[in-house]
């Protein structure tokens, strides 16, 4: 299967669970389950490839000028993450669905865990480092949704608020770091950056860049000092914290810091940041996981625990530890998902999962007894379970580490980290399953149906299987180190087995098996040393981190940032002014080398007009009705301007527009007094004209003197011109510019104008259905109002003009590619079309006769522009490449066709649709405000069955 179609799935995928929520619990597994297997199967079909050393590509173009393509990469280390992420992530979907209860959403928690499953996959399946980050962030929205899932709890709010906090502030430093690769290397693909090892090590911004990704890949994979947030993401279901903590998520980080490996490993930069905050982590994680009574508290702080480990080994920078911790992470993901599935079974059946509650499960719940006792001793190291193997790896790369210029200190915190490692799983399993039953159990607990226990016994199974025959993992383990590596040739020639000898690590590891027991006997004189011991606690760090910040914050934007648009213009002028004042002063200006041309006194007139009707603006500008006129009166003469500079295409966009506009602001003034209040003082007035006056003037000066002066470098327009026919197939360079060569930016706009009309309309929804409702239908208008709301007169020739309107519209619609005109201001000409009916016959006439809603037409419009862009994906060309051709059909003439005709016409139905979707919004509030009094008919809006009559003002 292709790997676009591996990473599509699962966000295509989340479009279903919320489609068949209503079909039943079962139907909303299972479909979440067949995507999930699909995709899982779409994986392997790739693995005949991966085993014989392949690497799988796949790749469009996208922005490739930026150096973003959506370009994919499966190898060895990929193949191993994707297959955790999938084969994980279906145990945990068929747990949820016993798990969770008739009262959670299940069909919205399907939809979070699939969108997450899609972004984990695409990081690690990604060749792009751009394309890497915008999944990176995916995963941290994603899991912000899935760890608030139960938005009630409010630990479960604040775990989400604290785990997108830090992991997005990683995100935001991995950005800057990913980007210095990019730049040091020329090229943002991860196949090109591995290759440059030297090259990125002898930069001088190499430690800058690793310092900033592995703060990335450390919040994410919550090492020290960041690793608080885990045990607070885990408010959320188990299963979340299952899929979380074994396979996706947390492993992100450690998944970066392998893959980047072979170019920034090596180092002493590398050894000593990433086997230092390794070492700390695992040590620091197993000490606190042992003290904490809750269950999953104390298999978070193990998680934090073992990934503190892998990042040691990774941090080692030696082949045999890469090997070690690719080893321990497939360990860790089978016995960890394990646990944290027994602990979601014991708090489901006992409805509570406090240590100092339980106890006597043993006989209880024999199953879950036996799959949680086999994945803690696999995770407290015992022998013939994977666990142990990987920890002896992990001891026998310890002691052959020197750390700080001593031989001891990393084999004895490592021997300290497998102690604590051992004694929590010991504690687990002694308080939990041993010692008598007993009486005050919240509920009687008992082991629950098989689709609790199966996704773990079957992880269990695993367990067991590698840690009695660990031969059967080796090929795999060793082809993924060689992925990670870099060169299958210097992946360690060593053998998988249980019994190495009487090796130094397999003493270590009896020390750390023995001082485990030991610390269990002796645990409740610990606990108590524990509990009276003073020590910093990371969350009220964390919370007086962000609350001291938050106060800066304040302290910098409330006093520039006070909602005064009049304060807003005056520093941004004046910084402006004063910056271009000193580069005007500092640097060198050439000498004249144009002459100041003769100017008829058309144009003269033209701007005397311009300047009398913005200076009667500003004059008069109280008088909103008046001013409203002299803004359209200088919007015309800027139309008549742009006419004047041989520009049709603006002034023709410029003049419908006013119109528009014009419409717009009349229906919004019908709302508010005639006169606008004085509320500036005089200091302020004055103040106000002097920053406009000089931001006149400095623009004045810089127009002038550029306009003297031939340009430094040829203009853009130059390319546009010689490009504009053979490139894009249009004479009409500012509507190939728009429909081709920056049709992003036109395809960006249209969505920003479609999401304005679409918060427009929601605001007025909001205002119909509210206590302003009242106030609209006893508004009594200060203005007598005309007896005849339509004439007849109007209402003939609007509807008479209407076939010629909407016939001009197509024809500068088709017109638009050679000649002025466009999807633009077609849609503009037809929009005003449209507004004279309303004008004319009025809103209920008109709406009863539209067989379209706006809202689709704006939806069509940027499904079509977006479809279009799309399609030219398909011929291996960037995003939105346009394509044209000439043919002849007889009898008419040759003519062009052009795939920007259809991104046009995207454009022409979402302007269409966002304005009128404004106006219409309006209307309907001037409607009612205009509504008649009792004793008058009145015309009820066909699209609002529930018009009540007017109120008292009482009420109202």
């Amino acid at each position: 299967m292709s790997l676009f179609f591996i990473v599509a799935l699962p966000f295509l995928g989340a479009l279903l669970p919320g489609v068949m929520n209503a079909t039943g619990r079962s139907s909303t597994a299972g479909v979440t389950f067949t995507v999930s297997l699909a995709a899982f199967v779409g994986l392997l079909t790739n693995l005949p490839a991966i085993l014989a050393g392949d690497v799988v590509t796949a790749r469009v173009d996208w922005m490739p000028l930026l150096g973003l393509n959506f370009s994919l990469m499966l190898d060895g280390l990929g193949f191993f993450f994707a297959l955790l992420i999938l084969g994980i992530g279906l145990l945990i979907i068929a747990y949820a669905r016993h798990y969770l209860s008739r009262d959670d959403n299940m069909g919205q928690f399907y939809t979070y865990l699939l969108l997450f499953q899609g972004a984990m996959v695409g990081i690690v399946l990604s060749d792009n480092i751009l394309l890497l980050l915008v999944f990176w962030e995916l995963t941290s929205l994603s899991s912000f949704l899935l760890i608030g899932f139960w938005k009630h709890l409010p630990e479960g709010r604040q775990g989400a608020r604290m785990a997108l906090a830090v992991t997005g502030m990683g995100g935001l430093a991995l950005i800057g770091g990913m980007l210095i690769l990019g730049q040091i290397v020329g090229s943002y693909d991860l196949s090109v950056i591995l290759q440059n090892r030297d090259l990125i090590q002898a930069d001088p911004l190499y430690v800058p860049a690793l310092i900033l990704i592995l703060l990335g890949a450390f919040t994410k994979s919550a090492q020290f000092p960041f690793h608080f947030w885990l045990p607070h993401a885990m408010a959320a279901p188990t299963p979340v914290s299952a899929y979380l903590h074994s396979a996706t998520m947390v492993k992100a980080g450690i998944f970066l810091m392998a893959r980047m490996w072979p170019v920034l490993s090596g180092s002493p930069e590398w050894f000593m940041i990433v086997t230092t905050a390794g070492l700390i982590t695992m040590v620091l994680g197993a000490v606190i996981a042992l003290f904490k009574h809750d269950l999953k508290a104390l298999l978070a702080f193990s998680t934090v625990s073992h990934l503190g480990l892998i990042t040691m080994l990774l941090g080692t920078g030696t082949a045999f530890g890469a090997m070690a911790a690719v080893f321990h992470i497939l360990n860790h993901a089978t016995f960890k998902a394990a646990l944290f599935m027994s602990a979601g079974i014991i708090d489901h059946e006992a409805h509570t999962r406090d240590i100092r509650r339980l106890g006597g499960l043993r006989t209880l719940m024999p199953v879950t007894f036996g799959i949680a006792s086999l994945a803690a001793l696999s995770m407290a190291g015992i022998p013939l379970l994977n666990g142990f193997l990987s920890k002896e790896m992990m001891l026998e790369e310890a002691g052959h580490t020197v750390l700080f210029n001593s031989p001891l200190l990393v084999p004895v915190l490592a021997v300290a980290g497998s102690l604590f490692s051992a004694a929590y799983c010991f504690r687990l399993i002694g308080h939990v399953f041993f010692g008598p039953v007993r009486s005050d159990y919240p509920s009687k607990p008992h082991d629950p149906g098989a689709g609790l226990w199966l996704p773990p016994a079957i992880l269990v199974v695993l367990v067991v299987a590698i840690g009695v025959a660990p031969f059967l993992a080796e090929p795999f383990v060793k082809l993924v180190t060689a992925s990670v590596l870099g060169d299958a040739a210097v992946v360690p020639d060593v053998h998988f087995k249980i019994w190495h000898g009487l090796v130094p690590a397999l003493y270590m590891s009896v020390i750390a098996v023995v001082g485990g027991l030991l610390m269990l006997a002796i645990f409740n004189p610990a606990l108590r040393l524990w509990d009276t011991t003073p020590r910093p606690e990371a969350k009220v760090i964390f919370e007086g981190v962000i609350e001291a910040a938050a106060r800066i914050a304040r302290g910098l934007i409330f006093p520039l940032h006070n909602g005064s648009f009049t304060r807003y213009a005056t520093i941004a002028t004046v910084v402006i002014v004063a910056t271009g004042y000193h580069a005007w002063t500092t640097g060198v200006v050439g000498a004249a080398t144009r002459a100041v041309q003769d100017t008829a006194i058309v144009p003269v007139i033209g701007w005397l007009m311009l300047v009398a009707a913005t200076a009667g603006m500003v004059l008069l500008h109280r008088n909103r009705l008046l001013s409203l006129i002299l803004i359209g009166i200088v919007g015309l003469m800027v139309s008549i301007g742009f006419v004047f500079f041989s520009a049709p295409d603006l002034a023709m966009t410029q003049f419908t527009v006013e119109v528009v506009t014009i419409i717009l602001m009349l229906l919004a003034l019908n709302f508010l007094p005639n006169r606008t209040p004085i509320e500036s003082t005089v200091f302020r007035r004055v103040r106000d004209i002097g920053v406009a006056v000089i931001g006149g003037l400095a623009t004045f000066a810089l127009s002038y003197h550029f306009m003297l002066r031939d340009a430094i470098a040829a203009p853009i327009s130059e390319f546009h011109l010689a490009n504009s026919y053979k490139g894009g197939g249009g004479t009409n360079v500012v509507n190939v510019i728009l429909v081709d060569f920056r049709g992003f930016d036109t395809y960006g706009e249209i969505i920003v104008l479609g999401i304005a009309a679409l918060l427009i309309y929601a605001l007025t929804e909001a205002l119909l259905d509210g206590p302003v409702r009242a106030r609209l239908l006893n508004r009594k208008p200060d203005q007598p109002r005309a007896g005849d709301k339509h004439p007849m007169m109007m209402v003939v020739l609007t509807r008479v003009i209407m076939p010629i309107v909407l016939m001009v519209g197509f024809y500068i619609f088709l017109r638009g590619h050679n000649e002025p005109g466009g999807g633009f201001i077609a849609g503009l000409i037809v929009s005003i079309g449209v507004v004279m009916q309303y004008m004319a016959s009025g809103f209920g006439w008109t709406s009863a006769r539209l067989r379209y809603p706006y809202h689709g037409v704006i939806g069509a419009g940027v499904l079509i522009a977006g479809l279009t862009g799309i399609g030219s994906w398909f011929v291996g060309k960037p995003f939105l490449t346009s394509d044209f051709a000439y043919v002849r059909i007889p009898p008419f003439e040759k003519f062009e066709l052009a795939t920007a005709a259809l991104f046009d016409l995207g454009v022409f139905l979402a302007v269409v649709g966002a304005v009128m979707l404004s106006l219409e919004s309006f209307s309907r509030l001037a409607r009612l405000a205009g509504a008649p009094s009792d004793d008058q008919p009145m015309d009820i809006d066909p699209s609002r069955d529930d018009d009540p009559a007017p109120v008292s003002g009482k009420e109202a």
